[in-house]
């Protein structure tokens, strides 16, 4: 696909994106970003908390309507986890606009935390979700066995289900995951030439269980690669989706939205 940039689409039915972190975008002020994903019909972000630096900055953002969040601590910051983190997240995820328990999980790709640490982590914030009754954002990158490990000693308590995000895993750990319930969430890497492993598990996924994200500022789809991501460039996200699936735009857009909302809000 040419690099050659081009005018975001618009398109009438709105969009929600699943994840993005508002918080960690620079360079242009939020109010900037609201008004441009409003301009292509992005009715509802969802920004996502990563560590517990962060839980009450992505709290404090939920204030702005149409922003909801979440709370939870991302693997590579497992090793800051603390009992303090638990009884944080277990009372603001009470809180009428947090929305699930997330960013949670396991990267042994850059390993920045322990992996038996990462496991314990993940473990206890499954446990916060299951007290919650709230549904799971889950960060995997080359972890797929101890992923699917842990998730089959949770997923019956689950009954929210979740979403695996930003979906890079193998096919097999698709299967499982989808066979669960759990949703899966696709982003500009679809859109990445060397991506085909992505676009294989978005064909194997069923239009019922995907969600679209952009994990703003990183993962800028083409065109605009090398720029930082924003949730405005979610159009080419369904653009790409319809493409790989051969479904229709408007198919897309509305079963996305539904899919989210159902994901968060039912």
């Amino acid at each position: 696909m040419s690099n050659k940039k081009r005018d975001i689409p618009v398109f009438e039915h709105p969009i929600i994106e699943t994840h993005c972190h508002l918080d960690y975008l620079e360079g242009e002020a939020l109010e900037q970003t609201l008004a441009d994903a409003a301009a292509v019909n992005v009715e509802k972000i969802v920004t996502i908390a990563v560590s517990p630096g962060n839980l009450a900055k992505v709290r404090e953002l939920t204030k702005v309507p149409h922003i909801w969040g979440t709370q939870g601590v991302h693997p590579h910051e497992a090793e800051e986890f603390t009992d303090a983190t638990a009884t944080e997240i277990l009372e603001h995820g009470k809180d009428e606009k947090i929305v699930a328990v997330g960013e949670i999980g396991l990267d042994y790709y850059y390993d920045h935390a322990d992996r038996d640490v990462q496991k314990k982590v993940f473990e206890r914030q499954l446990e916060l979700a299951v007290e919650l009754d709230k549904p799971i954002v889950v960060h995997t990158r080359e972890a797929d066995d101890d992923t699917r490990a842990i998730l089959s000693n949770f997923s019956a308590h689950l009954k929210k289900k979740g979403v695996i995000h930003s979906f890079t895993s193998g096919l097999a750990l698709a299967e499982y995951c989808l066979n669960e319930g759990f949703m899966l969430g696709f982003n500009g890497i679809i859109t990445f030439n060397r991506a085909d492993n992505v676009r294989e598990v978005l064909s194997a996924t069923p239009m019922s269980q995907l969600v679209v994200e952009t994990d703003a500022p990183y993962l800028t789809p083409v065109p605009f690669r090398g720029r930082p991501n924003a949730p405005k460039y979610l159009p080419f996200i369904i653009e790409k989706i319809a493409d790989v699936k051969g479904a229709s735009i408007d198919d897309v857009l509305q079963q996305s939205y539904q899919n989210a909302q159902r994901l968060f809000w039912s």
